[in-house]
C-alpha cells in the first residue's frame, strides 16, 4: 500500500514538473536552507552530504555539505520539481521531493532528522519570485533597457508607456485614474520624487534606472500613503567582481514644428530645443568591499507650457488668454556608496546622493477681449528656481544562519532646499508695474527603520518599525511694485512639522492550491502647521490620527497555468506641505493657486479581484478594482464678485469612487517579435458636496455630483531583427476623463525606437522619437459657479533623440 502511494505521488510530481518546465522563464531563483539533526538525541549532523537532482530524469543540479552546526544552503535554484538526497555514514539515506512555488525568495525546510528506519517521502514546497509580472499579482516590473522608444529621456517619459499608468501635462503620474501615487526610490521615499506629492520625475534621467515597479496593492511593509498604489524606481547597481561600469551620451531635439501660432505680442515659442544627457556609472567589487558611483547630467530646453484659454463669465465677459513658458533646466546628480560585508552574515552599506536642479522659466501671458481688438493685460515673468538635495543613508544587515532570515536596520537623512525667485512685469492699459516674490523652503527628514523577515516551510513572516521626523520651515517675501496685484498680507512665514511612528506585521502562507497574505500597519501621525500671526486669512492648524491599515490577499491556484487572487487594503493620502501652504502662487496672472492648512487626510478602501493565465512566453492578466475614498482632496476653483480672477484652493471634497477593469496581454509568438497590450477602463464618480472656502474671502460653494467613464489603451510592439537590431513601436490612447469641476479630453501619441547592439552587447546605438505625429494636446473644460473656461495646451511632446552606451 505504501509503495503504491509513493508511486502515485511520484507520478503527480512528474506532471507538476512538466507544467513548471513550461513556466520556468517567468521565475527568478530560490535559496533552500535547513538544519540536519540526529533524531535520537537531536544533535547536529555536520558534513552531511546533500545532492539536488531534477525530475523526471534525476539530472544532477548541485550538491553541498552541512556545516559544523548541521546547517546547509542550496542557492540559485530554478523552479521545477526536484529531489534532495541526503546521505550520512551510519544513517539511512533520505529523499525529499521538492515543488517550487511562487511566494518567497527563500525556503526554510526547518529541522530534518536522520534515522535508521525506512525512508519516508515528504512533499516540501519551495517558493520563488517572478521576474516580470509577479505571480502574486501584487506588482508589475518593467526593465528600462527594454523601453527603446524612450531611451535617453527621463523617468517620467519612460513611465508613459507602462500599462495602467498615465501622465498629465503637469507631469503628474496616475494609476488607474488616480494621481494619488506614492513614488519611491530604491524602496524609500526621497525628496527627489517627493515625500507626499510627486515631484522631479521629469528631471531624473532614465539612464540611471534599472527598472520600475508598479505596485497596485502594497503590503503593510510599505508606508500607508498613496491610495492608487506605489511606483518604485530602482537605480542601477553592478554586482560583478572587479571594475565595471557604463558610460553613455544622449542628445536630442524637441518642438520640431509649431502646433499653434501665438497670439499677438507674445514672445517666440522655443523651437528645435536641445537635450543633452551624459551619464557614467562605475562599480568596483573586490572580496568583501564593493564601491559604486553614478553621475548624471541632464540639460534640456523645453516649451514647457503653451496654453490657450477661453474664459466666459456670468456677467457676459469673455477673455482669450495665452500662457507661454519657455524653460531651461539643468539637473545634476551624484550618487556614491560603499558596501562592506565583513563576513557572510553581516553587511554595512553607506551611501550618499547630491542633486542640483536649476530651472529658468521665461514666460508671457497675454489677455485679449472677445474679438481680439484690445489687449487687456500683458504679464511677462521670469521664474528662477534652484533645488538642492543632499541625502545620506546607512544600512546594517544581519543574515542569520537560517537562509532568508534577515534583520535590516537603516537610517536615512534628507535635506532639500527650494529657493524660488519670481519676477514679473504687469502691463495694463493705464500703467506698468514690476513685482517680485521670493520663497525659501528648507526641508529636513530623518527616517529610522527596522525590518525583520523569517521564512517558514510554507511562507514567511515580516515585521518592523519606522519613525519619521520631518520639518519644513518656509518663508515667502512679497516685493510689490506699482498698483501691485500681489496679496502682500498673505506672505510671511510658516512651519510644517510631521511626526510619524509606525509598526507593521505581515504573514504569508502557501500550499499547493492556496496563497494567503495578511498584514497590518499601525500609524500614528501628528502634523502641525504654524502660520505667521499676521496672515490675513489663515491661522495655525494641523491634524492627527492613529489608524490601522490592514491588507489582505487570498489566491487560489486552479492549476499551474491559472490563478485567481482577491485583494483588500486600506490606504491614506496625507496632504502635502504644498497642499496646505498658505502663500498664493502667481504662476498664472488670473488663476491664483493657494493651499489650505485646514486640509485633512483622505482615506481609501480598495478592493480587487484578479485573474492570471500563464503560457509559454505569454501571460494574460486581468483585474477588476473598486476604490472608495472619504474626504477626497481636490482643487476647487471659485471667483469673487465681478473680478476676473479665479482662485484655485485645496479642499476636502467629500466621497468619491473609482471602479474599473484592467487587462494586460503579453506574448512572444516568434523569436523576432513580441508585444504587450494593455487596456484599462474605469469610472470616476464624485458625490455632490458643499465646501467653505476661506481664501481670499469666506464663501460657501456647492458642487454637483460628477461621473464619467474613462480609460486608456497601450500597445508596445518589439521587433528583434537579425544582427542585433531592435525596433519598438509604442501607441498610447487616453480617453476623456473626469477632473474636479470638469473634464479632460482624449489624447493620443505614438513613439518609435531603434537600437543596434555591438561587441556582444557591450555597445549600443539608439535613435528614438516620442509623439511621432505631434498629436498630444491637453484640452480641458471647467465649469465654475459663475464662470467656465476651455483650455488647450500645445506644450512640447515631440522629441527625437540619438545616443550611445558602452558597458565595460
Amino acid at each position: 500500500m505504501k509503495a503504491h502511494s509513493c508511486s502515485a505521488h511520484f507520478k503527480t510530481l512528474l506532471c507538476l514538473h512538466f507544467l513548471f518546465f513550461m513556466l520556468r522563464p517567468l521565475y527568478a531563483q530560490t535559496t533552500i536552507s535547513g538544519l540536519i539533526l540526529n533524531k535520537k538525541n537531536h544533535e547536529a549532523l555536520p558534513y552531511l552530504n546533500l545532492t539536488l537532482k531534477k525530475l523526471p530524469d534525476s539530472t544532477f543540479v548541485t550538491g553541498s555539505l552541512s556545516n559544523e552546526e548541521g546547517r546547509f544552503t542550496l542557492s540559485k535554484i530554478s523552479p521545477g520539481i526536484y529531489v534532495i538526497e541526503l546521505s550520512y555514514l551510519g544513517f539511512k539515506n533520505k529523499t525529499y521531493p521538492l515543488v517550487v512555488g511562487s511566494l518567497s525568495d527563500f525556503l526554510d525546510l526547518g529541522s530534518i532528522t536522520m534515522e535508521e528506519d525506512a525512508q519516508s517521502l515528504q512533499e516540501i514546497e519551495v517558493l520563488s519570485k517572478q521576474d516580470e509580472v509577479s505571480s502574486k499579482m501584487d506588482k508589475k516590473v518593467y526593465n528600462i533597457s527594454e523601453n527603446t522608444s524612450q531611451t535617453g529621456g527621463s523617468v517620467l517619459q519612460a513611465m508613459k508607456n507602462l500599462p495602467g499608468v498615465s501622465i498629465d501635462e503637469a507631469g503628474k503620474v496616475s494609476i488607474r485614474g488616480s494621481e494619488k501615487v506614492s513614488v519611491l526610490v530604491d524602496g524609500k521615499q526621497t525628496a527627489l520624487t517627493g515625500f507626499d506629492n510627486q515631484s522631479g520625475l521629469d528631471n531624473i534621467p532614465a539612464s540611471a534606472i534599472e527598472k520600475i515597479e508598479v505596485i497596485n496593492n502594497p503590503s503593510a511593509k510599505y508606508d500607508a500613503n498613496g491610495n492608487a498604489g506605489i511606483i518604485n524606481i530602482v537605480y542601477k547597481k553592478n554586482l560583478a567582481s572587479g571594475l565595471s561600469g557604463k558610460a553613455g551620451l544622449a542628445v536630442g531635439l524637441g518642438a520640431l514644428w509649431i502646433k499653434k501660432e501665438n497670439y499677438p505680442t507674445v514672445q517666440k515659442q522655443y523651437q528645435f530645443t536641445p537635450k543633452l544627457n551624459p551619464s557614467l556609472s562605475l562599480n568596483y567589487r573586490k572580496k568583501k568591499v564593493n564601491v559604486f558611483f553614478q553621475g548624471d547630467y541632464l540639460y534640456t530646453e523645453t516649451l514647457n507650457k503653451n496654453e490657450f484659454v477661453d474664459r466666459t463669465y456670468a456677467t457676459g465677459l469673455i477673455l482669450h488668454q495665452q500662457t507661454l513658458r519657455n524653460r531651461n533646466t539643468e539637473f545634476s546628480t551624484i550618487r556614491s556608496g560603499l558596501d562592506w560585508q565583513w563576513n557572510d552574515n553581516n553587511l554595512i552599506t553607506v551611501s550618499g546622493l547630491w542633486g542640483r536642479e536649476k530651472i529658468l522659466d521665461h514666460g508671457d501671458e497675454a489677455f485679449f477681449n472677445a474679438d481680439f481688438s484690445e489687449r487687456i493685460r500683458f504679464w511677462q515673468f521670469l521664474e528662477d528656481e534652484l533645488k538642492t538635495t543632499i541625502m545620506g543613508s546607512a544600512l546594517y544587515q544581519h543574515k542569520f544562519k537560517q537562509a532568508g532570515r534577515v534583520l535590516n536596520i537603516s537610517y536615512n537623512y534628507t535635506f532639500h532646499r527650494e529657493n524660488e525667485k519670481y519676477f514679473f512685469t504687469n502691463t495694463l492699459p493705464s500703467y506698468v508695474g514690476s513685482d517680485a516674490f521670493k520663497l525659501l523652503s528648507d526641508e529636513q527628514v530623518s527616517d529610522f527603520t527596522l525590518d525583520y523577515q523569517r521564512p517558514f516551510k510554507y511562507g514567511k513572516f515580516e515585521s518592523g518599525a519606522k519613525f519619521r521626523r520631518r520639518s519644513i520651515p518656509t518663508n515667502m517675501q512679497f516685493i510689490p511694485g506699482l498698483n501691485s496685484p500681489l496679496d502682500t498680507n498673505a506672505g510671511g512665514w510658516a512651519n510644517y512639522t510631521e511626526t510619524i511612528p509606525a509598526l507593521y506585521g505581515n504573514y504569508s502562507f502557501e500550499n499547493k492550491r492556496i496563497e494567503l497574505e495578511a498584514g497590518l500597519r499601525l500609524e500614528y501621525v501628528y502634523v502641525k502647521y504654524d502660520v505667521n500671526p499676521g496672515h490675513n486669512t489663515y491661522v495655525s492648524d494641523g491634524y492627527t490620527y492613529q489608524q490601522p491599515f490592514p491588507n489582505l490577499r487570498f489566491a487560489y491556484k486552479i492549476n499551474d497555468k491559472n490563478r485567481i487572487s482577491c485583494f483588500y487594503n486600506r490606504r491614506v493620502d496625507r496632504p502635502g506641505e504644498v497642499d496646505i501652504r498658505i502663500f498664493p502662487k502667481y504662476d498664472d496672472a488670473e488663476i491664483i493657486k493657494v493651499g489650505n492648512p485646514a486640509l485633512n487626510p483622505q482615506f481609501t478602501n480598495s478592493f480587487e479581484l484578479g485573474y492570471k493565465l500563464f503560457r509559454k512566453k505569454a501571460y494574460l492578466y486581468s483585474a477588476a478594482f473598486h476604490r472608495i475614498t472619504d474626504g477626497t482632496i481636490a482643487r476647487i476653483a471659485a471667483s469673487v464678485g465681478n473680478s476676473p480672477l479665479i482662485y484655485s484652493v485645496m479642499q476636502n471634497a467629500g466621497r468619491s469612487y473609482n471602479s474599473g477593469f484592467e487587462c494586460i496581454l503579453s506574448n512572444e509568438p516568434a523569436k523576432w517579435f513580441g508585444f504587450n497590450f494593455s487596456f484599462t477602463a474605469y469610472q470616476n464618480r464624485i458625490d455632490s458636496f458643499t465646501v467653505q472656502l476661506k481664501y481670499p474671502v469666506s464663501q460657501t460653494l456647492g458642487i454637483v455630483s460628477q461621473e464619467m467613464v474613462s480609460g486608456n489603451v497601450k500597445l508596445n510592439g518589439n521587433f528583434h531583427l537579425s544582427n542585433d537590431f531592435d525596433i519598438q513601436l509604442a501607441l498610447v490612447y487616453l480617453a476623456p476623463d473626469l477632473i474636479p469641476q470638469g473634464k479632460i479630453d482624449k489624447r493620443f501619441s505614438a513613439d518609435l525606437g531603434l537600437k543596434k547592439t555591438f561587441q556582444k552587447g557591450k555597445s549600443e546605438l539608439y535613435l528614438n522619437a516620442s509623439d511621432l505625429f505631434n498629436t498630444m494636446v491637453i484640452r480641458k473644460n471647467i465649469q465654475g459657479g459663475d464662470f467656465s473656461y476651455i483650455s488647450s495646451d500645445y506644450y512640447e511632446t515631440q522629441v527625437i533623440r540619438v545616443g550611445y552606451n558602452y558597458k565595460f
